[in-house]
């Protein structure tokens, strides 16, 4: 099983926008990151999941457009900055299938770091970057960093 997790694209601050949609840049990079993906298919996905923040909703909706999951993209709980990552551990624990999340910091650094160490790490194990794609793997119960792809390198 893959689990895809995905920093949103950059955003507007707060001050400019409170809403904080994705900048210029922002669109910029993940529609990059999306090309990418096209070109290289990821095996099918059901659903992209996000946090119904903005700017992980923009991010999430360029994906689905290539990714194309039969369910689309939907938002949905525990993926909030500050939210608790054992509500989505418990979750990939559980999945047969593979799953995309489009998140924030620190969350997906928090739920990274602990599927990848079992639980000993808390967090900073990936260097995110926004509108990165981290995909990690899981083998029997254990959990490995499979592949990274981030915007700079496109």
């Amino acid at each position: 099983m893959n689990l895809y997790l995905v920093q949103h694209a950059e955003a507007k601050r707060e001050e400019e926008d409170p809403a904080r949609p994705l900048t210029e840049r922002g669109w910029t990079d993940i529609r990059k990151v999306a090309a990418f993906l096209e070109a290289h298919p990821l095996p099918p996905l059901r659903t992209i999941f996000h946090s119904g923040k903005t700017r992980a909703e923009q991010t999430a909706e360029v994906l689905a457009g290539v990714l194309k999951p039969s369910e689309g993209c939907h938002a949905t709980d525990g993926l909030e900055p500050l939210a608790d990552p054992a509500i989505w551990l418990e979750r990939v624990n559980a999945a047969s299938e593979d799953l995309m999340l489009v998140g924030h910091l620190p969350h997906l650094d928090r739920l990274s770091a602990r599927l990848l160490s079992g639980g000993t790490i808390g967090e900073g194990l990936i260097a995110f970057r926004m509108g990165g794609v981290v995909c990690l793997q899981r083998e029997g119960a254990a959990w490995r960093l499979r592949w990274m792809i981030v915007p700079e390198l496109l």
